[in-house]
């Protein structure tokens, strides 16, 4: 009987990373292309203080901002970069706080706004049935 040998095949333990390498560059392109699109609300200038951070909470507050001018902003129920007018905040802060009236609302005025414009946000939102508000800082 004559016996054939056969070569053994060695099987070839290495990982090709060049794929993963591949597919960890395109993640990394799209999230720096969209890392800055998702800066919120209108850009304010605001006032730096040494104050504590409010707890987090599962829900997403609703953050109110005052510009330089004194125009209102809200980023909740429309386009967030739209100017409103102090009716307008307050039929949607009401509208927001009928439903859900433990909801977080925050102020974010700019550095260079006069505070009476601030105070007659806040004193608004009151109205509109706000118990509580915070004011955001650097």
């Amino acid at each position: 009987m004559i016996r054939k040998e056969r070569k053994k095949r060695r099987l070839n333990s290495e990982i090709n990373v060049v794929p993963y390498i591949d597919v960890t560059l395109v993640l990394l392109v799209i999230f720096m292309v969209t890392a800055p699109m998702l800066t919120q609300g209108v850009n304010v200038e605001l006032p730096k203080a040494a104050a504590e951070p409010v707890e987090d909470q599962n829900e997403e507050p609703i953050i109110l901002t005052v510009d330089i001018e004194g125009r209102y902003y809200i980023n909740a129920g429309g386009d967030e970069k739209t100017p409103l007018s102090a009716e307008e905040v307050a039929s949607r802060v009401g509208k927001i706080l009928a439903t859900a009236p433990e909801k977080l609302l925050l102020v974010r005025g700019d550095r260079d706004t006069s505070y009476d414009q601030v105070v007659q946000l806040m004193v608004l939102l009151q109205q509109a049935g706000a118990s509580s508000v915070g004011l955001v800082t650097e």
